[in-house]
């Protein structure tokens, strides 16, 4: 036999979903069976698996230790794993704000914000080892919970991502951005001289093959998605214009795409940007990348959080700096 009880950070989920986490070799059918049986009781009585777990609540399983080891997968690995994950460093990143439901970190470039493939270390791993080492979940919590990052940036993107530490935060979290209720404000240093703000709207089509897409103003196949960026001129200096964006959609490369469809390509950007201004400004302003940085995030409280462009921004311009 044993027993589990719930943690804040393992609540708002169901019993079913809890226990596919932690016993992954065991099917749908199987686990309702043993409730049928009263093999697995929750709060001490007999349990359907659609209850909805609160802090405090106990799980008791009574299986024999055989056959919960079989059903619970490699411990072994998941062990290895955890201290893998604690053995990380911040590789750059910083803690912009935590409670006990939410972080808030600041990406540095060239970072992936989730993992594309198994071997990937990404912000959500760094981020999931520096919560292991401040005690914020344990091993235990780790078999059946794993907080995560719930917006991405992309790899040469800088700027605020966000964590839900618990299941609680994690789906608060997804329902604001969802919803749209989280406002997001980027920064970003385009070719030319933008003069006035603008409300930019159409619609995204991406090609999995070359991972692009393009802007149109009507829908051109089932897949486009209807996409609206807003921006405004904050400073113009060398020849680019420091612009505030509001990301009032979020789909992929949307800035990007949609600021070069109006003739403004993000300074140092390699995929739709201009090759041989990107080439200028990287041996004059030492710009290694793109020049996009997720700056403020405002909660539907009134909440704002702020993450500090990095340094190729002033470099390009002194004015960029006294203008943010």
């Amino acid at each position: 036999m044993r027993e589990f009880t719930i943690k804040k950070k393992e609540e708002n989920q169901r019993l079913d979903k809890y226990l596919k986490k932690l016993l992954p070799n065991a099917t749908t059918s199987f686990l309702y069976k043993m409730f049928r049986k009263k093999n697995i009781c929750y709060n001490g009585k007999k349990a359907s698996g659609n209850e909805l777990l609160r802090e405090g609540d106990t799980i008791t399983i009574f299986f024999s230790e055989e056959t919960f080891t079989k059903f619970s997968g490699d411990l072994s690995r998941q062990e290895d794993a955890f201290e893998e994950l604690a053995n990380l460093g911040m590789s750059g990143i910083t803690i912009v704000y935590e409670d006990s439901d939410i972080l808030i970190a600041d990406k540095p470039f060239n970072m992936l914000s989730q993992k594309a493939s198994a071997k990937d270390i990404s912000a959500n791993e760094i981020l999931l080892g520096y919560l292991i080492r401040t005690g914020k979940i344990t091993k235990e919590e780790f078999a059946t919970f794993r907080p995560s990052v719930c917006n991405r940036l992309d790899r040469n993107t800088t700027g605020l991502i966000l964590m839900g530490i618990t299941l609680k935060g994690s789906q608060e979290l997804s329902k604001m951005l969802k919803e749209r209720t989280i406002q997001k404000f980027y920064l970003t240093v385009v070719s030319g001289h933008v003069t006035s703000g603008e409300h930019l709207s159409g619609y995204l089509c991406k090609d999995q093959r070359t991972n692009r897409v393009s802007i149109t103003q009507k829908p051109v196949q089932d897949d486009s998605k209807p996409i609206e960026t807003s921006y405004e001129p904050l400073c113009y200096a060398n020849g680019t214009t420091l612009l505030k964006v509001h990301l009032i959609t979020g789909k992929t490369h949307q800035i990007r795409a949609h600021l070069a469809s109006v003739g403004h390509p993000i300074i140092g950007d390699p995929k739709y940007g201009d090759r041989e201004l990107n080439q200028t400004f990287q041996k004059k302003y030492q710009v290694k990348g793109q020049l996009l940085h997720a700056f403020l995030l405002e909660f539907p409280d009134g909440r704002v959080y702020k993450a500090e462009p990095p340094a190729a921004f002033s470099r390009i311009s002194a004015k960029f700096q006294d203008a943010i």
